[in-house]
């Protein structure tokens, strides 16, 4: 039987997460200076069993973080540098016939490909055709892979974090939108400040090694994963991000003027799922275990900036999806009965 919110197992969990996701920032630092919203939001992802795709150019450190996490995590980590020539089965696994050496005989053996590990690094995931990006979408939204007619089960918990380099256009291949709505964010990774690149330059010209402890294990996730999905929320809350959602869709009759001329296709199910999802985990980042309007709107730009198209217009006149998203939260006000910190709802686990 489920505990009810607010039961005292439920909110050992929700200190357990805090105190883990504390130290695992901890030991990140160790290796990655400053993005922080960058890790926040990965970890999020991770908390809801979600899939990150990360936007920056090169030189930021995307790599190495997401290396980083997976040692923190004490999950087994592969990484896919996708290229031009890359095959589905060289990410999947393939099926080679062998003898038998005491029959004789020759038989299939499957040769498991490098998605079978617990943490995925889709590196430049653009630079490969959609046939082989499209490798990844079973894998992502089912958790197996069919190799020559059989399913084959993947461990869990199971992330995919891909890269892309927002600025390279020549031999790049677009994701198809049905690939990018199974991210569950796009993070942008920005340029570090002046601070935090002097002390990336002491780091890195220094000869220095760096021990990472691992924090969580496979176990421990999927207690925490479960946490999340317990979060209560109140249906103001949920009709915030519901709304949120469906202003943006052209076809429904609830988009004001503005968003028929700046979209020309908006977000569909998966989005609101996310929001709700990512909203639960960012309330217990913050040691509550209920979701306020506040925790929608912290994840509304990595949740819906790749489930928009903008129009033509837009696109001249520079209107981005965050652009779109900011307009959307300024417009869109929540019920009084959903906005945080009101002093109604405490906080069950105190700010650090």
């Amino acid at each position: 039987m489920s505990q009810e919110p607010g039961d005292p197992k439920d909110l050992e969990q929700v200190e357990k997460l805090r105190k883990a996701y504390a130290a695992m920032k901890d030991e990140i630092r160790k290796v990655i200076v400053g993005q922080d919203h960058v890790v926040d939001e990965l970890f999020m992802a991770l908390f809801c069993r979600g899939h990150c795709l990360l936007i920056g150019v090169p030189g930021l450190a995307k790599t190495l973080l997401i290396s980083t996490l997976s040692k923190v995590l004490s999950l087994s980590f592969n990484r896919i540098q996708f290229t031009p020539d890359l095959m589905p089965s060289d990410i999947t696994g393939t099926e080679v016939i062998q003898e038998d050496k005491t029959s004789g005989e020759r038989v299939f053996k499957f040769l498991p490909g490098p998605i079978f590990a617990n943490v995925i690094l889709a590196d430049e995931i653009n630079r490969t055709p959609p046939k082989t990006q499209a490798a990844l979408l079973e894998s992502m939204q089912e958790y197996q892979v069919t190799v020559g007619g059989q399913r084959r089960l993947l461990d869990k918990p199971f992330f995919v974090l891909a890269t892309q380099n927002p600025i390279e256009q020549e031999g790049t291949y677009p994701l198809p939108e049905a690939q990018l709505d199974r991210f569950m964010f796009m993070v942008k990774v920005d340029y570090p400040s002046a601070d935090e690149e002097r002390e990336i330059l002491r780091r890195t010209t220094e000869d220095r090694d760096t021990d990472i402890k691992a924090v969580l294990s496979a176990d421990e996730i999927f207690e925490l994963q479960h946490i999340v999905r317990r979060v209560p929320i109140a249906d103001a809350v949920l009709d915030y991000a519901l709304r949120l959602v469906r202003q943006t869709r052209l076809t429904t009759g609830e988009a004001p003027d503005w968003v028929k001329e700046w979209l020309q296709w908006g977000a569909g199910p998966r989005a609101s799922q996310n929001l709700v999802l990512g909203a639960k985990a960012h309330a217990l980042l913050n040691g509550r275990f209920y979701v306020a309007a506040d925790d929608i709107r912290a994840v509304a730009k990595p949740v819906l900036r790749h489930r928009l198209i903008t129009s033509f217009a837009a696109e001249a006149d520079g209107i981005t999806t965050d652009r779109v998203v900011e307009r959307l939260l300024e417009e869109i006000q929540p019920n009084q009965s959903a906005i945080a910190a009101d002093g109604k709802l405490p906080k069950v686990i105190a700010q650090e």
